[in-house]
């Protein structure tokens, strides 16, 4: 007979009990999990997305709330601690009715000890949690002096008190509910000879080509002892005695002469090594990525360069801001995480910037990314507020600062590691730091200089950069508007309401955030609101704008570049249209001044809740139109039209990402509005690795009067695209009937749908739409007359027999016109 052996681990992630404190409601929450989304599936809160219902679940975090579960343990002998991480917020943890722990920081892992709580038997946790409002303002009044946020962002005050994400307070494209849970690990684990608490790697790439990888494993024992510590790593595999008291750092070096190196999509193979550590019955894994990085900041005649270098090679940067992927964690998952960082490699992608007023992102979100070749610039988690400066509050966030670069350092993705999110500019937006500057100007260097000196002992050689937007080190100057060194925040055509052609105005060295909102698409829309509510004007539509003025601001470059629509499903396509066309003027401007500027991150990737922003993805994961031109204006390697500052004359810019020289054979026409092609000339260029040269110039006088400017390009590499130009404005334009004709029909090998256009006449970006959630193979695209296309659907859940979708489809005409 085998005598099972009582388990050393028992997680207590599932279903709990969730009580409000005072005793009004009792119902199931399942952990990891958030409490509105479990009152919500339990019919006592409306869904907060929908409609105003966001009004009407604010008491939620006004109150205290409790979890609680019994668990059976039948050895009490030993060690035994709790293991919890992103607990959110402010939380004490009971065992038995013993306090375990008083938690403050939802970016930390803890582990108490709660071997003296235990018995045999029936054991109950239970997790009560504090208002996290009414803490934070329990805070603010014991400040020093007062502390200001942004009230803007955040209608639920004093979230910069909290260790929480700071967009749980609300921001300019996020529900303001302040939501409160268990988003992580919750177990209880018996200690035995001794634990890991970091895994952490260091590289050293020879002249030889080899490499050795210092592995450090970070061990904790309650006793002194001897432990068993594995290191394997590609096959090797090594057993070392240790003795342990207390915390013990253990060293092994792996030797690799000949290895297969990490790169950023694009740039060459993703190599990936397993790395494990063992000791007892503990395994920790680690996806491992050799490499070097760089970030250079040498000066020029310009002011200073920011450029990342990977392997020895200046990388440009592609790429978008990451917000979490939903305002309530059990509304997220690791599946639809993926899927937007799918469509992020997809859209020729190679950089995300985990922006600084979320999440440190789960494990998985980065295990991703290595895969993905997507590197990742990680702010840490403080964005437009001032912050405290008090001894506890520094403290606390030390200890964040180390366990979060010792989980996250070993990820090949990681490039760099940015102290905050437009700090240097909040101590101008506020009456009591504009009146005290130095004040609070020394405040923030405090807060700065604890995060620098724990990224620094976490990971000595650690690339490092104070704040973005930032000139450079203890440079404390604009970074909105000074485009000479460091990365930039360019937002003037958004909230200064400036021309798209103002994006040609800077010359950033690296861009780092700038954006221009849309709608969210139709089918989203019709998730949230009603069809009397499908008015811009309406009040929930004005409460799914989270930025003052955001909805005029889209009616009014409406009225500066287009015809107005003639309905509202056109006014949404239209406001896609208008954004992608934002941020293609930017990033091909910037990208033709390469090696000038080496980054263009937009505002923003995704959404975390269906509402109007600046992001290319719907919630839920859908393309907008302009993520179908990002696709285009990032590819590695692209034809853009740059007019030249006196109007005079165009140039066509060719940029290769590339690492070989590209020949490219270039194609410029005229089109009529009748969509006749008239050819101008062909040319033919070439460009080196990694530059951007001018391909063609044309007179502006050569577009005549009636037509706008065309061009089709292929490369050597097999790659190619196509756009137009308009010189001028579109509603200038007296554009004709494009005489779309539409077929399609269902590909039963693939399950996709594939439809086919015709154009009679012009017929500028094309756009389909449906209902039924899935991805088009190109979408918003343009058509001259006579000319087809055919687009692939690809569904994301198969259809059922015989039910096709039915297509929404649009055009600039048809839009602005009432025929």
């Amino acid at each position: 007979m085998t005598q099972q052996q009582p388990p050393s681990s028992i997680d207590l992630s599932g279903s709990w009990q969730l009580t409000s404190v005072d005793g009004e409601i009792r119902t199931t929450i399942a952990l990891p999990g958030d409490v509105h989304t479990a009152l919500h599936r339990a019919g006592l809160i409306p869904d907060p997305y929908f409609g105003r219902n966001e009004e009407k679940v604010q008491w939620v975090a006004q109150r205290e709330w409790a979890v609680e579960r019994s668990f059976t343990l039948q050895e009490v002998e030993g060690d035994w601690y709790l293991d919890v991480d992103y607990l959110d917020t402010v939380a004490s943890v009971y065992v038995n009715g013993f306090l375990a722990l008083e938690a403050d920081n939802s970016f930390r892992r803890y582990r108490p000890d709660v071997s003296s709580m235990l018995k045999s038997g029936d054991n109950s946790i239970r997790i009560l949690f504090a208002s996290n409002p009414a803490i934070g303002a329990e805070r603010q009044k014991k400040q020093p002096f007062y502390v200001p946020y942004s009230t803007g962002n955040s209608p639920i005050p004093d979230g910069n008190m909290l260790r929480k994400p700071q967009c749980h307070f609300g921001w300019d494209w996020n529900i303001a509910i302040a939501p409160l849970g268990l988003y992580g690990m919750v177990a209880l684990k018996k200690l035995e000879t001794a634990r890991i608490e970091h895994v952490v790697t260091r590289q050293v790439h020879n002249n030889d080509g080899s490499v050795d990888l210092t592995v450090t494993a970070s061990l904790y024992s309650k006793h002194a002892g001897v432990a068993q510590i594995y290191f394997e790593f590609d096959g090797e595999r090594v057993r070392l005695d240790v003795g342990v008291k207390g915390e013990t750092e253990v060293n092994y070096l792996f030797h690799i002469d000949e290895p297969r190196l990490w790169w950023p999509s694009g740039s060459g193979e993703q190599a990936l090594y397993t790395l494990s550590v063992e000791v007892s019955d503990e395994v920790v894994t680690r996806q491992i990525g050799l490499r070097t990085i760089e970030l250079i900041t040498t000066p020029d005649a310009s002011g200073a360069r920011f450029a990342f270098k990977v392997n020895g090679r200046e990388i440009f940067c592609r790429g978008a801001n990451w917000i979490p992927a939903d305002a309530l964690y059990s509304l997220s998952s690791p599946e639809k995480t993926e899927d937007l960082l799918q469509s992020a490699k997809a859209a020729n992608m190679n950089m995300i910037r985990v922006w600084g007023g979320g999440f440190y992102e789960q494990d998985h979100f980065y295990d991703l990314c290595d895969r993905l070749g997507l590197l990742v610039w990680q702010d840490f988690m403080f964005a437009c507020n001032l912050y405290p400066s008090t001894e506890d509050f520094l403290d606390n966030v030390a200890i964040e600062v180390d366990y979060q670069v010792r989980r996250l350092s070993s990820h090949p993705s990681i490039a760099l590691w940015c102290g905050d999110n437009e700090l240097v500019g909040a101590l101008t937006w506020f009456e009591e730091s504009r009146k005290d500057r130095d004040r609070y100007l020394v405040s923030y260097d405090r807060l700065n200089r604890t995060i620098e000196q724990a990224v620094k002992r976490a990971l000595p050689g650690a690339l490092w950069w104070p704040s973005s937007p930032a000139s450079g080190y203890l440079d404390f100057g604009d970074a909105w508007h000074a485009d000479g060194s460091g990365d930039m925040h360019y937002w003037s055509v958004w909230h200064e309401n400036k021309s798209f052609d103002n994006y040609r105005t800077v010359r950033p060295r690296f861009c780092s955030e700038f954006g221009f909102q849309s709608y969210t698409s139709l089918p989203v829309i019709r998730t949230y609101a009603e069809e009397k509510d499908m008015n811009i004007a309406s009040p929930v539509m004005e409460l799914h704008q989270k930025n003052a003025g955001g909805n005029e601001r889209i009616a009014g470059t409406m009225f500066r570049y287009f015809r107005f629509p003639k309905d509202f499903p056109n006014f949404v396509y239209l406001s896609q249209i208008q954004q992608g066309l934002a941020i293609k003027t930017a990033v091909e401007y910037w990208r033709s001044l390469k090696p000038h500027c080496m980054g263009t991150i937009y505002w923003q990737l995704n959404d975390t809740w269906p509402v109007a922003s600046w992001s290319s993805l719907d919630y839920g994961g859908r393309w907008k139109a302009m993520h179908y031109l990002v696709k285009r204006f990032f590819q590695p390697v692209a034809v853009a039209v740059i007019p030249s500052e006196d109007g005079k004359t165009i140039r066509f810019s060719l940029v290769n990402d590339t690492l070989s020289d590209v020949n490219v054979d270039l194609s410029i026409s005229l089109l009529t509005m009748k969509g006749e092609r008239k050819h101008l000339k062909d040319v033919q260029a070439m460009c080196s690795p990694d530059a951007a040269v001018t391909a063609a110039t044309i007179d502006v006088s050569e577009i005549t009067e009636g037509t706008l400017l065309a061009w089709h390009f292929t490369a050597s590499n097999g790659m190619g695209g196509e756009g137009h130009h308009v010189n001028g404005t579109y509603k200038a334009l007296e554009l004709e009937p494009s005489g779309l004709t539409v077929t399609h029909e269902y590909v039963e090998k693939s399950g996709a749908i594939d439809i086919n256009f015709t154009a009679r006449g012009l017929a500028l970006f094309v756009m389909i739409e449906s209902e039924t959630d899935g991805k088009y193979s190109d979408n918003a695209f343009d058509l001259a007359a006579g000319e087809s296309r055919r687009i692939t659907f690809t569904p994301a859940h198969p259809l059922e027999r015989g039910k096709l979708p039915e297509f929404r489809f649009y055009d600039l005409h048809s839009c602005q016109s009432a025929d």
